[in-house]
């Protein structure tokens, strides 16, 4: 037996048998080590950061209000890559602080989790100082800020208004409480021609220094109504004119196709109003009979719907003249040679005529464009009563008239 252990070869089989053997171990542990990686690939370390994680707020907030508390935190966790991103993507978990069982007033306190133990967990801030106080409420009256009044559509104002309801329940710490200054909610009237109708708007509630503080609001949001009102009254039309008619026209009548309308203004506008009038019309330019289009003259901030502009009837009529041409020759026709004529009544032989007519068609008319004369064709020494003859030019529509019609005349 012991030659056998001292045979070389024996020394042989033994290094042969366990350089098998090592071949085995180290063959087994990587393929192990390589099924182990393929079965579990997220078996490798992972870290990751959330910026925007919310903290809860463990107390009892039936009697304690709060403060100082974040309203989020930065959370990073490290660990394996097959626990991190599940808890990132999911989302499964709670960061807090714990005040359950603190006494009113200022202390540090630890923001904590409930993360498993598996990942490192780091917050930031990890500590904070917070503020516990005891609860108060207080209801407080609402009020009502209208905002861009002077923007209403034109014509329109603000009317009646009510809030519901018009007080709200503030719940904060008492020291929070003594501060409020005011509660109000805001309308925003720019632009608007119709009525607010039980519009839901928010509550704000600031100090008295203009501060808006962080409360509860019960309830957080008002109900408002609000009438938007566009006043109108009826009042006369009446009809302006500028200038004087051309010459040798004469207006007869000028008016407006309505007698009134209904002008829509604010209060204070239309309190200003008696009437509406139109914009001037030139009466130089008229010369004719018939129907215009005239602009309304509508007072800053007042309108009449659909009417911009109305109708204005004008009669016109051409203007007749008189005229008086003086000392008009009278000739004598056919009076018979070696016989004298001579003027009994009148003693002159002349005598002024009247004309009437367009002042375009007579104003410049003389004497020498007109001949008066009487004929005496077969009469015999004596006296006779002649009548007159007055020639004419040709003017449409002239009425002539002499200062007689006869003559007394002597013959000898």
């Amino acid at each position: 037996m012991d030659n056998w252990f001292a045979s070389k070869w024996f020394v042989r089989v033994v290094s042969l048998a366990f350089a098998v053997s090592l071949f085995a171990f180290v063959y087994i542990t990587e393929n192990s080590s390589s099924q182990n990686d393929s079965t579990f690939p997220g078996n490798t370390d992972g870290f990751q950061t959330l910026d925007d994680v919310p903290v809860d707020i463990h107390i009892d907030e039936e009697n304690y209000v709060v403060s100082g508390v974040p309203e989020f935190v930065t959370v990073s966790l490290e660990g394996t890559a097959g626990v991190v991103t599940p808890l990132v993507q999911l989302r499964n978990f709670d960061v807090y602080v714990e005040l359950e069982g603190l006494e009113e007033g200022q202390h540090v306190v630890e923001i904590k989790h409930n993360i498993s133990s598996e990942i490192n967990v780091f917050i930031e801030p990890k500590t904070i100082e917070i503020e516990i106080e005891e609860k108060a409420s207080e209801a407080f009256q609402v009020s009502v800020d209208f905002i861009n009044e002077n923007q209403l559509a034109e014509g329109y104002e603000l009317g009646e208004y009510e809030v519901n309801p018009t007080e709200v329940t503030i719940t904060s710490s008492r020291s929070v409480i003594d501060k409020i200054g005011i509660v109000k909610v805001y309308v925003d009237l720019a632009g608007l021609d119709r009525s607010v109708n039980n519009r839901e708007i928010p509550v704000n509630v600031y100090d008295s220094q203009g501060n808006e503080l962080n409360v509860r609001v019960e309830p957080e949001t008002v109900v408002v109504s609000a009438d938007i009102n566009n006043p109108s009254k009826t009042v006369p039309v009446s009809v302006e004119t500028t200038g004087e008619m051309p010459e040798g026209y004469s207006l007869t009548s000028i008016s407006a196709n309505v007698d009134e309308v209904e002008v829509f203004a604010t209060s204070s506008v239309l309190e200003g109003i008696e009437g509406i009038s139109t914009e001037d019309i030139d009466l130089t330019e008229i010369t004719e009979s018939g129907t215009i289009n005239v602009d309304l003259a509508m007072p800053d901030g007042a309108n009449v719907p659909d009417m911009e502009t109305i109708e204005v009837t004008v009669e016109v009529e051409e203007v007749e003249e008189t005229r008086t041409i003086e000392a008009v020759p009278i000739e004598v026709e056919d009076l018979e040679e070696g016989q004298d004529l001579s003027f009994i009544e009148p003693e002159a032989s002349e005598m002024d005529i009247t004309i009437a007519g367009k002042p375009l068609d007579i104003s410049e008319l003389s004497a020498d464009d007109f001949r008066v004369f009487i004929n005496v064709d077969g009469l015999g020494s004596g006296e006779h009563r002649v009548p007159l003859t007055i020639e004419e030019p040709e003017v449409e529509e002239m009425e002539v008239t002499g200062e007689f019609e006869e003559v007394t005349i002597e013959i000898n």
